[in-house]
């Protein structure tokens, strides 16, 4: 697939299951993460790799997050079982630093780019993903259980593996009327 198809046709797919991208495959897809844009070559990311038994640590790291923020038996066992949406997750992590000329915020978007970078690479290689969020990436026992400095920012989980779903080869190009101005 050349890369302008693949940039035009980016599609999340949140059904995921093995294979999961290994060996070579998983190296491409770091290795384009590492390639993002980064003003003043910080590289201000770390990426966390989680399959097999690290899901089962990951997995037990939300619940007890869960457990200990109180927020009810349904959210515990939605917790629990997150992790399992998928049989490998990166979780990106910025690390930020002070710098004369690179603020905080664009540190962050920088290792935004790298979750992209390396979602394309997973779909370029014939596997799927998808970027998650929410309210882990805040959470204090979370982000101590991932190594997170008071600096950090977790960006998110790219969850990959192989789509369960055959996705359309063309998705609709939305109107850009409404995103786009010229000066």
């Amino acid at each position: 697939m050349d890369a302008l198809t693949l940039l035009l046709n980016r599609r999340s797919a949140s059904r995921l299951t093995t294979p999961a991208p290994q060996g070579d495959e998983l190296q491409n897809i770091l290795a384009a993460g590492m390639r993002a844009p980064d003003h003043g070559a910080l590289r201000p990311w770390h990426f966390v790799v989680m399959q097999g038994e690290g899901l089962n640590r990951f997995s037990q790291l939300l619940e007890k997050a869960a457990k200990e923020g109180k927020l009810g038996a349904e959210v515990e066992e939605k917790a629990r079982n997150a992790p399992f949406r998928a049989p490998l997750i990166i979780t990106v992590i910025a690390k930020t630093q002070n710098h004369p000329k690179v603020p905080e915020w664009e540190q962050i978007v920088a290792a935004g780019c790298t979750v992209q970078a390396m979602q394309m690479a997973a779909v370029a290689q014939g596997f799927g993903g998808i970027w998650r969020s929410g309210s882990w990436t805040e959470d204090e026992i979370v982000r101590e259980g991932l190594g997170c400095e008071p600096n950090d920012h977790i960006v998110g989980f790219l969850y990959l593996g192989t789509p369960e779903l055959k996705a359309p080869t063309k998705v609709q190009m939305p109107d850009m009327q409404n995103f786009v101005s010229h000066f």
